[in-house]
């Protein structure tokens, strides 16, 4: 993937508004950034195939779908392996309910994030998908009550260099002459 320094503006311009509606023609994205259609099929077609644009993704309405409830469930290991950090985490995304893994430090080594249809399919997930496994000592589960996603990342653009103050103009002399109402 390219760090962001081969990136310039229009790449971020073009980022940013993709990341607010993925759904956009090219004919629209291109007028938004201020490029030639073809110009913006081929940056977006760069950005695709760099990594730097990973997926295009829809929303869905969980409650639409059979979806009541949603958790969180922090996981502490047995042992900090690199083996078994890999094999949970290979495990907990091949679940249909996970929506979210995150490796993270502290008292527990994940938090998963997951969507149910109610507590009784929380409570035999917990126990038939996290308990069951060798690797996992101990669970601890947080209901979410409310789950809402910002459109996209903060874009970072390239660093500026550090901008220099305008140099000053040089002062005003002025002159010794005293004007005839001040020298009275």
């Amino acid at each position: 993937m390219e760090g962001t320094s081969n990136l310039d503006s229009i790449d971020y311009a073009i980022l940013e508004a993709l990341q607010k509606n993925a759904r956009l023609s090219n004919k629209e994205l291109a007028a938004e950034v201020g490029l030639a259609q073809s110009s913006c099929l081929a940056r977006v077609t760069r950005l695709r195939e760099t990594g730097v644009l990973k997926s295009f993704h829809a929303e869905v309405d969980a409650r639409a779908v059979g979806i009541g409830l949603q958790a969180m469930i922090a996981v502490r290991l047995r042992q900090h392996s690199r083996e078994m950090v890999e094999e949970f985490r290979r495990h907990a995304l091949s679940l249909p309910q996970v929506l979210a893994v995150y490796h993270v430090a502290g008292a527990n080594d994940f938090l998963v994030h997951v969507a149910v249809r109610d507590a009784d399919h929380l409570r035999d997930l917990g126990m038939d998908a996290f308990t069951t496994r060798p690797e996992v000592a101990h669970l601890e589960t947080s209901l979410i009550f409310e789950y809402v996603r910002s459109p996209g990342l903060p874009l970072y653009g390239p660093r500026e260099a550090p901008r220099r103050p305008a140099p000053t103009a040089e002062p005003v002399k002025r002159s010794r002459k005293r004007s005839r109402a001040t020298a009275r």
